[in-house]
């Protein structure tokens, strides 16, 4: 007995592979919020970024109040407002959407300023040079100045991959059926939480450790003068 708690090994090995394909499957759809959320983040926060460079206060303030707001206010409360709120104007997303629209929206922010730095990280000569050779602003910055900002900002990129992933629970409250609600609903039904929970948290631990080194092999390969493009 530990803690109170009963141990049959055998009897709980079973249960554990038993439950393992329904893990497995909330598994797939974490992994499914977080790469779905993380894209709207990306692209998002490259928006925001630009915006709030803009040399007109008209564009660049409204582009950072936007982004301060998302940064300071709870992702469970645009949750809940993306969720509950939008379909009062007609606006009804599936619970997957909302949930990956909620985590794409607030992590944008975040991700606008780890664009900004690798931005402003760029020599400013680079500008210079693609004025004095009359290449468009569009082109210069598409072609010139991202490509060698990516490569600086790839750690912190990643950094905010796992710690959306850990985020992804949340979505769990608007019946988004991810790994731990789905230990949730097992541990409901069997009065048996300890199991579920621990196979979850070592599943979460697999799953981080495996992003992190994704990232960390991409920092390594990526060329650090910049993207090559053709």
């Amino acid at each position: 007995m530990l803690f109170g708690y009963e141990w049959d090994t055998s009897s709980n090995l079973a249960f554990a592979i038993s439950i393992l394909p329904m893990l497995l499957w909330g598994l797939v759809v974490t992994i499914q919020a977080t790469a779905l959320g993380f894209v709207i983040a990306l692209v998002l926060g490259l928006f925001l970024a630009v915006l709030k460079a803009a040399p007109t206060r008209l564009i660049a303030w409204p582009a950072k109040a936007i982004a301060e707001f998302l940064r300071d206010t709870p992702l469970l409360v645009q949750l809940f407002f993306l969720y509950y709120v939008l379909p009062e104007f007609g606006i009804v997303l599936p619970a997957f959407m909302t949930g990956a629209l909620a985590l794409g929206l607030q992590y944008s922010a975040y991700i606008s300023e780890v664009y900004r730095g690798g931005l402003e990280a760029v020599d400013r000569g680079q500008h210079e040079a693609s004025r004095a050779l009359n290449i468009a602003s569009g082109r210069t910055f598409t072609r010139i100045v991202l490509p060698q900002a990516i490569p600086r900002i790839i750690p912190a990129l990643g950094n905010y991959l796992v710690s959306m992933m850990k985020d992804v629970p949340i979505l769990s409250v608007v019946t988004v059926l991810e790994m731990l609600n789905v230990a949730k609903i097992i541990g409901d039904r069997t009065f048996n939480y300890l199991i579920p929970l621990s196979m979850v948290g070592g599943l979460y631990l697999i799953l981080t450790l495996i992003a992190a080194a994704g990232v960390r092999a991409l920092d390594t390969n990526l060329p650090k003068r910049g993207l090559p493009l053709r």
